[in-house]
């Protein structure tokens, strides 16, 4: 399902000095597979998602995603294959304010292959316990129900892959396992892989084997942690 070989990012520091952010010489997930990497604020892993997704093109390096190399495409292929392909859970919810939770979803699903499915778009909030918030905007609901509803429009095409970035990060114990659950639930229904990163040891505790970061990112050798 993914295959990452010699994946590189590095960034411009304001001393003009370039230094190496990802430097991932392997990393592959099985269709279905789910796994957790633990990595601490800075150590990159958000920026590793977000080439695997193609959102940040890399340096160098190659991402097969379902057969197809992400790093190959140009920026409009690789908008197409990520909405075909894969459902992205991002830390900072990505809410578009000006729209409904209903309508958050629904426009999220638009561009994938189901298109605009009202009513499954009203059950992926239900499931995640949103569904008397349906017609609120995102300004009008707590952190915590922001992030359900980016949970909902992430797993609401029934992604190949999800990728998740600590995806429980702004919701209390109980919501955030039952956030946590219902992406494992959801993945398993569809055959989906899921790669989640988070610093959280009670999140990481659900994965059995979950790796450090550090681990597969040549770019923290050295780097105290």
């Amino acid at each position: 399902m993914l295959a990452v070989t010699d994946l590189k990012k590095s960034f411009l520091a304001p001393d003009g000095e370039r230094v190496d952010i990802v430097n991932v010489p392997a990393f592959a997930l099985a269709a279905g597979e789910q796994v957790a990497l633990r990595g601490e604020s800075g150590s990159g892993k958000t920026t590793f998602l977000h080439l695997i997704a193609g959102i940040l093109a890399a340096d160098g390096g190659k991402v097969l995603l379902d057969g197809t190399e992400m790093t190959a495409l140009g920026e409009a292929r690789r908008d197409r294959l990520r909405a075909e392909k894969l459902g992205y859970i991002f830390q900072t919810f990505n809410l578009l304010q000006g729209y409904t939770v209903l309508e958050n979803v629904v426009l999220g699903m638009s561009f994938g292959p189901r298109g605009a499915d009202r009513a499954h778009a009203r059950e992926m909030l239900e499931r995640v316990g949103l569904g008397h918030r349906l017609d609120h905007f995102p300004a009008q609901l707590s952190t915590g129900q922001q992030q359900r509803v980016a949970v909902a429009r992430a797993l609401a095409n029934r992604p190949k892959l999800v990728l998740a970035d600590e995806p429980t990060g702004n919701l209390d114990r109980k919501h955030a396992g039952e956030a946590l659950a219902l992406i494992r639930e959801v993945c398993r229904e569809h055959g989906a892989a899921l790669l989640l990163v988070s610093h959280d040891e009670l999140v990481l505790g659900q994965f059995e084997g979950h790796r450090d970061f550090a681990e597969i990112n040549q770019a923290l050798k050295g780097v105290p942690r």
